[in-house]
């Protein structure tokens, strides 16, 4: 059996997994039935901890998780909890200048009324993702450009791109999501309005976020786009590196640009530096000369890895293709270690340096990950 036959069963059973454990769960547990919106944890026996504060991404999040399950063909109530985390993001998160706050209560109580980029693209990225499967939702088209232009209007940088927030504005990341944002919409409406900020994204990707020398992605900058001063500047998240990957190879395709390919390329290479070959699994960040800072390696960065390895095997051949295959199984099979847990549909988080995970709940917020990562096995593996 080839590499690719075996990561064709394991792309079976993760489908069996997230259909008949994952979303079901999720849904029954893992949604708030009574307060509306979605719960941040489910502990390893299934039940959400009391009393937590709830994160606008969770609720952005969850929702474009159920909208996607809807395309995957799941038979469960997958309209209802689409529009679940949205309808609870506009009650209790929708501040009065049309951003979105980060924080509030499990009662819906403000404790943060910061609005994070970070957040609105999230928002975005739901809307364009409940709109691409419910089309009668037109009401979803508008708010996503009231939503853009109040970020236009309030956080576009003189330089190029967004700021992020007072106390951190100047970071790649939020920038990540809203190119994914920006593509979404773009599959489900013809505005060159979505284009645009996809190219200007990309361009600063390119110029500014890119180590021209290193062959890396930074993530936080100062007021010009320099790597900022100090330990923030010189990190390295390999799981960015094949987040933007998969990004930037889906956008150089889109645009015919050789250099978003080469450049996709580039970062795929950088995550492999980050790859812990004992374990077999990408740790949480390096510094930029390559150097292990953080040996702790997430679920999230794992499923980046198998994204990044099958976006470009889509158009490799002979033995490059055979390797980035290779590169997926090797992460697919790591990935299933995390999902092995005592309640089915629930996942570890956090894999130690000597290989044991740590005993904590579920966290929501993984699950985006989980199904895009499911997604791009079914559609690289028919």
């Amino acid at each position: 059996m080839n590499n690719e036959e075996q990561l064709r069963i394991l792309a079976l059973r993760s489908d069996r997994w997230l259909k008949d454990f994952v979303l079901p769960l999720w849904w029954r547990n893992g949604a708030d039935h009574k307060r509306g919106g979605f719960q941040e944890l489910l502990g390893l026996d299934g039940l959400p901890p009391p009393n937590l504060p709830r994160r606008a991404r969770v609720q952005g999040r969850q929702s474009y998780v159920y909208a996607i399950a809807g395309t995957l063909g799941w038979v469960g109530p997958w309209q209802k909890a689409a529009s679940y985390g949205l309808d609870y993001l506009n009650r209790h998160y929708l501040r009065q200048d049309g951003l979105y706050r980060t924080l509030v209560s499990e009662d819906g109580a403000t404790l943060d009324d910061t609005a994070m980029l970070y957040d609105q693209a999230f928002t975005l990225l739901a809307m364009a993702s409940i709109y691409g499967v419910l089309p009668d939702r037109g009401d979803l088209k508008i708010a996503a450009h009231e939503l853009f232009d109040r970020i236009a209007q309030s956080r576009r940088h003189p330089e190029g791109g967004f700021m992020e927030s007072l106390s951190r504005p100047y970071q790649a990341n939020p920038h990540m999501h809203l190119l994914e944002a920006a593509l979404a919409w773009r599959d489900v409406e013809s505005d060159a309005m979505w284009d645009d900020l996809a190219d200007e994204i990309v361009a600063l990707c390119l110029t500014k976020f890119i180590d021209p020398e290193g062959g890396f992605l930074r993530e936080f900058f100062d007021r010009k786009w320099r790597p900022l001063d100090g330990p923030e500047g010189h990190s390295i998240e390999p799981g960015h590196q094949f987040e933007w990957c998969w990004l930037l190879e889906r956008w150089g395709r889109l645009r015919n640009d050789d250099r978003t390919r080469a450049a996709a390329r580039v970062l795929y290479n950088a995550g492999l530096r980050g790859i812990d070959r004992k374990r077999d699994a990408a740790v949480d960040e390096l510094a930029d000369d390559f150097i292990v800072r953080r040996a702790t390696a997430r679920l999230w960065p794992q499923t980046e890895r198998v994204k990044a390895a099958l976006i470009l095997s889509q158009t490799a051949e002979g033995e490059a293709r055979k390797q980035y295959f290779d590169e997926a199984l090797r992460a697919a099979a790591t990935l299933w270690r995390y999902f092995e847990t005592p309640t089915p549909g629930l996942w570890r988080d956090k894999l130690l340096s000597d290989g044991t995970f740590v005993e904590e709940p579920a966290p929501a917020s993984s699950l985006y990950h989980i199904i895009c990562c499911i997604a791009s096995l079914k559609q690289a593996l028919p």
